[in-house]
């Protein structure tokens, strides 16, 4: 994860020198507030991704003499079919919308659905222990 770590240390270093370039020509507290901010939360998932590649063994991708081999093998468990993720972005649409429109009504419902899609999602594979 050093290599997405990088990334966005580097991200965050532009974000804010664009941020620092914007306020001196601009002024503009609109845009100002919105690059530094955008630096901030750049800089909080590269410093995750730093913290969290420390604590993994190094993965050929973060190793600059690693061979295409290196990377080979089972990568995970990947859901062959599943309709959830459509579920969950149609509620998430129709959260949306109803915020759009300012739909209370909408909100409501769409959130609840939203929130059993997330559930269906999250234990598709989830099996009881058995009952004897």
């Amino acid at each position: 994860m050093k290599v997405e770590s990088r990334i966005f240390e580097i991200c965050t270093g532009f974000f804010f020198v664009a941020a620092i370039v914007y306020t001196v020509l601009t002024h503009e507290p609109v845009g100002i507030a919105a690059l530094f901010l955008t630096g901030g939360l750049s800089l909080i998932i590269g410093t995750y991704f730093r913290f969290v590649s420390r604590r993994l063994e190094e993965r050929p991708e973060d190793n600059p003499e690693a061979e295409v081999a290196d990377g080979a093998g089972e990568v995970g468990f990947f859901s062959p079919g599943s309709y959830w993720p459509i579920a969950v972005a149609a509620c998430a649409a129709l959260v949306g919308v109803g915020l759009a429109f300012f739909f209370w009504w909408l909100i409501i419902i769409a959130g609840v659905m939203l929130l059993i899609a997330v559930g269906g999602l999250v234990f598709e594979y989830h099996i009881r222990p058995a009952d004897h």
